[in-house]
């Protein structure tokens, strides 16, 4: 059984385009969504498991849920991809 990787990411809610950009370190995610009732999390859950092609509950925040740096924890994979820039829709 694979042990579940963690991520740490800098949430920037509503932001005026979604996208993710990754550094081989940490993980900047701008999300369109507001922070209230926990809806930037919610988009940001979905844009990561959308971003690394695993369900959304395989996404989990670990720390940081009321804060902008989060530590998230993925099951399902081995490895993170290379460093790049994705927009998402």
């Amino acid at each position: 059984m694979a042990i579940p990787l963690r991520l740490t990411v800098r949430a920037h809610p509503r932001a005026s385009r979604a996208r993710l950009r990754w550094d081989g370190e940490t993980l900047q995610a701008w999300v369109t969504a507001a922070a209230a009732e926990g809806a930037a999390n919610q988009a940001l859950i979905a844009a990561i498991a959308e971003w690394l092609d695993v369900p959304r509950s395989a996404v989990r925040i670990l720390a940081g849920a009321r804060g902008r740096t989060k530590m998230l924890e993925v099951d399902g994979l081995t490895a993170l991809p290379p460093a790049s820039e994705i927009d998402l829709p």
